[in-house]
């Protein structure tokens, strides 16, 4: 896909908290994002029905260079879709196929190594792979394939890190391999993720998640995993020292507070996260302590204070693993879908509800703009509102095709970089876990 970009964006006003607001509702929400402090659910409403968008932008801003600075990140990845095939009909989904209709595919290893290897010779970093739940295919086909992927690119001299399998996939392979149990899904779940992390599973990805309510669940994707399994999966995955991500797919029949109940799910599930790494609350802000209990009676743990240090690589190149990285919030598509008949979100909805992420998920390092679904002009804005991040190259993605553009939706290093610039910010290449990379012609390494 060839993406042209604006010659700049500085017809977009400069985001500065100074600059006050139009909306004297933001005033006291601008005082706890000042000091850190966790904005209630009823803060996130004023967010999203203040008429000054671009306060919250600001707010958003402020927060995320308190946070990165001016570095914006990116790399480079390839997408690998498996196969299509998959035993859900969720409404908003273009992408899945009945096994032996027109257009379904399932990849065998051969195909995986071939992607693999112009993975490696494109420079990657990663490979990202999800799939649809094929109802035929045996566990072994999945630890196959991780491997596969792994081992291909060590024997081409590389180390891929494999980002793999939505929670939804992994409750998935836990009944095919016939391990799951309703009423001991823990263990079911750990089963599962310890034989992938052997294979050499690096992290999950964040999808499945949709939005957190029963109601839009059983409306428009009745069949697939409740919250409280999604987050289960993602807990086991912290637990053995695996990285995850989290999304929110939105602008469908969700209303506004939906949303932000499933961003307050996912910020108390990272309190958790945190305070098993060595994270403490409550916090205090002069002489004040913040209130938030988490779930098991944890204090909020927030990150966005100043001078907090954020988990992850530290300056000494030290790491810590077992956590949420990043939230990508995701517009829903309508195009192809059973909800076709629905409008989707505007730009202006998209650009507030990842400024909105941003202060609501006070205790997630990077809030991530996917190029892909928001389109990399408005990805360049969005890192003026809250987002560090617009992920990668890609190559290849099947999953959604934004304004009728195929699945070849590409972009190249200096396209990302450009793009980043021309946004004020500094480009700063990074791979899976957030490391730094540094490239001498075709090899790399990375670096704290």
């Amino acid at each position: 896909m060839t993406t042209v970009l604006p010659a700049a964006v500085s017809s977009v006003r400069p985001l500065s908290v100074a600059a006050g607001f139009r909306d004297a509702a933001l005033e006291p929400i601008a005082a706890k994002v000042a000091d850190g402090e966790r904005l209630t659910l009823d803060d996130g409403q004023v967010l999203y029905n203040t008429r000054d968008v671009w306060g919250v932008c600001e707010l958003a801003d402020s927060v995320r260079r308190r946070m990165h600075g001016k570095a914006a990140y990116f790399n480079i990845n390839r997408h690998l879709n498996y196969s299509n095939v998959c035993a859900l009909s969720c409404k908003f989904c273009e992408f899945y196929r009945k096994d032996g209709q027109d257009g379904a595919y399932t990849r065998d290893m051969e195909y995986v190594r071939a992607e693999v290897r112009k993975a490696v010779e494109g420079g990657a970093t990663e490979i990202h792979s999800v799939g649809g739940l094929h109802p035929k295919l045996p566990f072994s086909y999945y630890t196959d394939l991780v491997s596969t992927i792994r081992d291909t690119a060590r024997d081409l001299g590389s180390e891929l890190h494999v980002k793999a399998f939505t929670a939804v996939e992994v409750v998935h392979l836990a009944r095919i391999a016939k391990v799951y149990k309703q009423d001991d899904r823990v263990n079911s779940i750990r089963w599962v993720l310890s034989r992938l992390k052997e294979a050499g599973l690096g992290s999950l990805p964040g999808g499945g998640a949709e939005v957190f309510d029963d109601r839009v669940h059983d409306e428009a994707f009745k069949g697939k995993i409740r919250s409280d399994v999604w987050l289960d999966v993602h807990r086991v995955a912290h637990e053995l020292g695996l990285n995850t991500n989290a999304t929110m797919l939105y602008g469908h029949i969700e209303d506004r507070q939906e949303r932000l109940v499933h961003m307050d799910m996912l910020r108390r599930a990272q309190d958790r996260a945190l305070a098993r790494l060595g994270y403490a609350g409550p916090q205090h802000v002069g002489g004040k302590v913040l209130e938030g209990d988490s779930e098991d009676g944890l204090p909020a743990i927030t990150l966005t204070r100043p001078g907090t240090k954020l988990p992850g690589v530290g300056a000494d190149g030290s790491t810590t693993s077992g956590f949420f990285q990043t939230i990508i919030p995701l517009p829903f598509f309508p195009d192809g879908s059973e909800l076709e008949h629905l409008p989707g979100p505007s730009g202006l909805e998209n650009l507030r509800t990842l400024a909105i992420a941003r202060l609501m998920l006070d205790n997630f390092p990077h809030v991530k703009a996917f190029w892909i679904m928001q389109t990399l002009p408005m990805s360049q804005l969005m890192l003026q509102a809250g987002a560090n991040d617009v992920d990668g190259t890609v190559v290849w993605y099947d999953i959604t095709k934004v304004g009728g553009s195929s699945t070849h939706q590409e972009v190249n290093v200096w396209a990302l970089q450009k793009a980043i610039r021309e946004a004020g910010f500094e480009p700063v290449e990074r791979d899976t876990l957030y490391r730094r990379v540094v490239r001498d012609g075709k090899s790399w390494k990375v670096t704290a």
